[in-house]
């Protein structure tokens, strides 16, 4: 057993990167630069995706920490989610949720590049006593996640046929290393994740991917329905690859740290599905009454 164990905990970190980057790298491949260019061009839908993923998103992880009597560790773990927006699984969601797809598929480089960009430099003003250095936070961001997924997209734009040829062995391989990492968070996590019971950090991260999906559908400010889910949907579930990279890079980290990662991962894909049939059946309704 203790053999096997070890197999795990050596495998893990780059289990965690191929997931990573396979991910990435298939989020790269649907990228369409004309879309990209034309949300660009969209000062309205930029603002809000500026405010929500880098005003509002802080803010109200700040105010839960404060209200919920949370161990540093998992203050640390919320504080470092709410500057990273949008999951990789972005897409499959939208898919489900009857969403806007070519509005998400500029939403998805937007965002991964403002997290790359802004979480070095919000993170160790945000969260007190942190000491990991703008480029060591920033230097993980760069390799595994924006490289990955400009390196897909370039492949996109110039030579569509080849990415259309590749894309379902890459997502095979996105679709694998997701579900390996997942058994292996089990086995290596979960007896931590049941220790967490009562800590009040699953309620912490509900209450924010909740709230934020409320509150960006709700005040869409003139976005269709369907561009107002892929929103919400991007806003409520966090790039936990890129957290996992980023709490992977502090030195000395607590477990717990990894722990609630792990748990958020697992948490999101729960609470994304829910709200993704919500919001295909708001589509439904949104149908009808142009119908009628």
């Amino acid at each position: 057993m203790n053999t096997v164990m070890q197999f795990l905990e050596i495998t893990f970190s780059p289990l965690v990167l191929i997931f990573t980057v396979s991910n990435l790298a298939a989020m790269g491949l649907q990228v369409r630069v004309p879309e990209v260019i034309t949300a660009l061009q969209n000062k309205k839908s930029l603002a809000l995706i500026f405010v929500w993923g880098w005003v509002l998103g802080p803010v109200f992880g700040y105010l839960i920490t404060r209200v919920l009597p949370l161990a540093e560790p998992y203050v640390i773990v919320v504080l470092l989610t709410s500057l990273a927006p949008c999951a990789p699984f972005l897409q499959q969601m939208v898919g489900k949720a009857r969403g806007d797809m070519g509005f998400a598929g500029a939403f998805i480089p937007l965002v991964a590049v403002g997290t790359v960009v802004l979480m070095p430099l919000m993170a160790p003003l945000l969260i007190k006593g942190l000491t990991i250095s703008t480029w060591a936070l920033a230097k993980p961001l760069l390799l595994t996640i924006l490289l990955p997924l400009l390196i897909g997209a370039a492949v996109r734009y110039y030579s569509d046929a080849l990415a259309t040829r590749i894309f379902p062995a890459v997502k095979g391989l996105a679709l694998l290393s997701t579900l390996t990492t997942v058994v292996w968070c089990l086995v290596l996590y979960g007896p931590a994740m049941l220790d967490s019971a009562g800590s009040l950090a699953l309620l912490s991260m509900t209450l924010f991917m909740v709230g934020m999906a409320l509150i960006t559908y709700r005040f869409g400010f003139g976005l269709k329905q369907a561009q107002k889910s892929v929103m919400a949907l991007g806003m409520g579930t966090r790039n936990i690859a890129a957290v996992l990279a980023g709490a992977l890079a502090i030195p000395s980290a607590d477990p717990r740290i990894v722990t609630m990662v792990v748990m958020w991962t697992l948490w999101s894909v729960v609470l994304a599905a829910i709200g993704a049939r919500i919001f295909a059946k708001q589509a439904g309704k949104t149908v009808m009454g142009d119908v009628a």
